[in-house]
């Protein structure tokens, strides 16, 4: 015999005029539930009562188990306090069959109130929130309250012997049956399981459940059925997925300060949680970082940065990624930009705007879109752009909390939309600066074959201080300069054109490398001082800088190098062997008082020298070591132009993803041929000066320069006759042909001339005038051994 719940043609189930429910019995009597009402009256709650029998817990005897279908009385009930009460009881019994075990559902008669005030039959029945429903061992419904009637759309009597799946359907419905039967053969209940479906009252779209399922007990502890209470979650799960996405956009938007990649973080999010296919419309100028103009009136051009579609590809999209497209005044994004309002199509008669598009209607008509939102990209005030959210897949039209939801998600997109677009302004402008600063191509001279690349910093960390020049010194000498300035944006990209100002003035001097330096880091402190003085808080030394400075003669082959806190130069000889030339230590730039020291190396013609920042060796991926190793590894045997080795070095040590800018300056040295140089030695005797004219009219001659001869003849005459008679011994004259002509004058003394203007009745004074109105220029070096007069003339470019 089945000891199952189940429904039957006899059974009685009451549907109005019921009293205060107590307590639901099984055929021996046993308490099977127990009601508020019941645990008031006696004094016991439900873990106390269930499963005890009922003449234990009322202190009275079952006498309506006798009766056939229902029985009415007054049984003397006790109370744990001692004391007992007359109760009138009336018992029906819920349900049972042939060869089937019926419950007993015991209430007080009507009229007769317990404290609760309700009853609760009608609580179960008619006035429980919710749902609630007894299915017998078969997993078939007995009997539903009203609550589930209404959530399934399936009355009591079409329900009654049916299983779950007959009022509610959908992936999840089977899963819970399944659920249902490990309950009747466990005895264990399940709790809170999510339950995915669609309910015959409302098919139209999947609803959340969450659901529970109890064991019914009957008589020698065995379960005989499953009590079920379904609550639709759908609402508080919406909400709480709302609250999720609108917690994920303040994560997932605005990682990057790139307005491409910020649009493309929005639709993503959106996708395909909110909507079925996103794009991203912003005005041309926000990618630039200007300020985009007010929203217009009549038709709008907006450039496309993201689109995101549930099919892979976004074959919807009508534009692609990064084109621009006019929309008419009449379109919805030409409106929402207009007004700076949201709208929402629910349907495609309202959206009357798509039928005047060919292109767009031929996409709502293949791909099904049914409904659409437009939210303005309104930031602080300024209107960037326009977000549009549609659905195809999704049978259920957008909302208004879908059109909310959408506006918090666009305002927080559309913050960090306009903070990429202020820094892409200041990083333009940093860059613009900086760029400025740097040399837009190197300076034509003969000492050496140069090439050089900056690449600024990831745009997060703003631009930096790095720098590199070339810089024509006299005697066709060059100097090669590389630097790096502590810190990164504007700040460092001013400090750093101010350092290469100092650094172009100080070399003009013809200064060694070392003093050079000294006299660096004498203006580095002088600017940390002035940053200091003038603004609060930042301290002398948070302004410094590094810095490498080589100057290279193509006359000796010799190069003088002194560095300041900087990476180690790299040389690569004609053999194609590379190595790091070992120089001094000499402490960086603004510390002050300590000294830097030059080292003279000789480079063999067709060698390579190397000067970079750390920028370049130095990142995340790889540490100083590593970076210097790879880089002499590049440069090995590389008999490549500088500039191709340039591009070599960089795409093989650079990261895409840049931490500090870097810069990379490579030189092949070369040499002047023996036959562009000539020299002569000067006897200190005024006679001598006649003799020395000569000798350098005879070699331009012989270089087939003899329309420099008239000037250069004065120039000699002037500068030797000033050596001899305020410089002194020993004294040289060099001519070298090389884009210019230039002549250079050499004597003992430390002693500089000066240009001055003399008066009309001097008998001296106008030698350097002379000099200087004559050649393009001329200036004075010191050496070591006494100093050089020089002087460049141009040369005819036939020569």
């Amino acid at each position: 015999m089945d000891d199952g719940v189940s429904a039957s043609a006899g059974s009685h189930v009451p549907s109005s005029g019921w009293g205060t429910p107590l307590a639901v019995t099984d055929t021996q009597g046993r308490v099977v539930a127990w009601s508020t009402d019941a645990a008031l009256l006696v004094g016991l709650d439900s873990a106390e009562a269930v499963g005890r029998p009922v003449g234990d817990v009322l202190g009275t005897e079952p006498r309506w188990l006798t009766g056939s279908g229902e029985w009415h009385g007054k049984l003397e009930i006790r109370r744990v306090q001692g004391d007992s009460q007359q109760v009138p009881i009336w018992a029906s019994r819920l349900a049972g069959g042939v060869g089937e075990e019926p419950l007993w559902l015991l209430a007080r008669e009507p009229g007769e109130a317990f404290p609760a005030g309700q009853t609760l039959a009608n609580w179960l029945l008619t006035g429980c929130p919710v749902a609630v429903a007894i299915y017998d061992a078969h997993s078939h419904c007995v009997v539903q309250n009203e609550a589930m009637w209404r959530l399934l759309g399936v009355p009591h009597e079409e329900q009654a012997g049916q299983d779950l799946s007959a009022a509610l359907t959908g992936a999840g419905v089977t899963e819970w049956e399944a659920r249902m039967r490990r309950v009747l053969e466990t005895g264990r209940p399940e709790v809170d399981f999510l339950l995915l479906g669609r309910t015959l009252s409302d098919a139209r779209y999947d609803r959340r459940f969450t659901a529970s399922a109890s064991p019914l007990r009957g008589r020698a502890d065995q379960v005989v059925g499953v009590c079920v209470t379904v609550t639709d979650s759908t609402e508080q799960r919406s909400a709480q997925e709302r609250l999720a996405l609108l917690n994920e956009a303040s994560i997932r938007i605005g990682r990057t300060l790139d307005v491409m990649c910020t649009g493309q973080e929005l639709a993503d999010l959106a996708v395909p949680r909110l909507a079925d296919f996103v794009c991203v419309d912003l005005v041309d100028a926000l990618l630039s970082g200007e300020e985009p103009p007010p929203g217009p009136a009549a038709g709008a051009v907006l450039r496309r940065v993201a689109n995101r579609s549930i099919h892979e590809g976004t074959p919807e999209a009508v534009i692609a990624v990064g084109d621009v497209d006019f929309y008419e005044a009449n379109s919805a994004q030409a409106h929402c930009l207009a007004t700076r309002r949201s709208a929402l199509y629910r349907t495609k008669s309202e959206a009357a705007w798509v039928r005047e598009d060919p292109q767009r209607l031929a996409k709502v008509a293949e791909y099904g879109f049914h409904s659409w939102m437009t939210v303005p990209v309104d930031a602080r005030g300024t209107t960037l752009g326009v977000a549009m959210f549609l659905r195809s897949q999704n049978p259920v039209s957008f909302d208004e909390e879908d059109l909310s939801l959408a506006e918090e998600v666009v305002a927080r997109a559309a913050v960090c939309l306009d903070n990429a677009r202020r820094f892409t302004r200041e990083r333009t402008a940093a860059l613009t600066l900086q760029r400025s600063l740097l040399p837009e191509r190197l300076p034509e001279q003969s000492a050496v074959q140069a090439a050089f690349r900056y690449l600024p910093s990831a745009p997060e960390f703003g631009v930096g201080g790095d720098w590199i020049d070339v810089i024509p010194l006299s005697g066709a000498r060059v100097a090669l300069v590389v630097g790096d300035v502590v810190g990164h944006g504007l700040q460092a990209s001013a400090t750093m054109g101010r350092l290469r100002t100092a650094v172009r003035t100080l070399a003009d001097v013809d200064l060694a490398p070392d003093e050079l330096l000294t006299h660096l880091d004498d203006i580095v402190i002088r600017l940390a001082s002035e940053s200091a003085a003038g603004t609060e808080g930042i301290a002398a030394s948070d302004i410094g800088a590094t810095c490498l400075y080589a100057v290279y003669d193509p006359v000796t082959g010799r190069c003088s190098l002194a560095r300041a806190g900087h990476p180690l130069p790299a040389v690569v000889r004609p053999d194609g062997t590379a190595a790091l030339l070992d120089l001094p230590v000499g402490p960086p730039l603004g510390l002050g008082g300590l000294p830097f020291e030059s080292t003279e190396v000789e480079l063999p013609e067709g060698s390579l020298l190397a000067l970079y920042t750390d920028g370049l060796i130095e990142s995340r991926q790889q540490d100083v070591d590593t970076g210097l190793e790879r880089l002499l590894g590049e440069l090995s045997g590389g008999q490549a132009s500088p500039d191709a080795l340039c591009d070599q070095v960089v795409a093989a040590l650079l990261p895409s993803h840049r931490t500090d800018d870097a810069a990379l300056l490579l030189a092949r040295v070369q040499r002047l041929d023996t036959g562009q140089v000539a020299t002569w030695d000067v006897p200190p005797d005024p006679a001598a000066v006649s003799g020395t004219r000569a000798d350098v009219i005879r070699q331009l001659s012989d270089w087939g320069c003899e329309t420099a001869g008239f000037v250069t003849e004065l120039v000699v005459s002037e500068l030797v006759t000033n050596a001899i008679r305020y410089g002194s011994a020993p004294i040289q004259v060099r001519l070298i042909r090389d884009r210019s002509l230039i002549c250079e004058v050499i004597d003992g003394s430390n002693t500089a001339p000066h240009l001055r203007r003399a008066r009309a009745f001097d008998e001296g004074g106008r030698g350097l005038m002379l000099v200087a109105q004559l050649t393009q220029r001329w200036g004075t070096q010191q050496t070591s051994n006494g100093k050089v007069i020089w002087c460049e003339q141009a040369l005819s470019p036939d020569l």
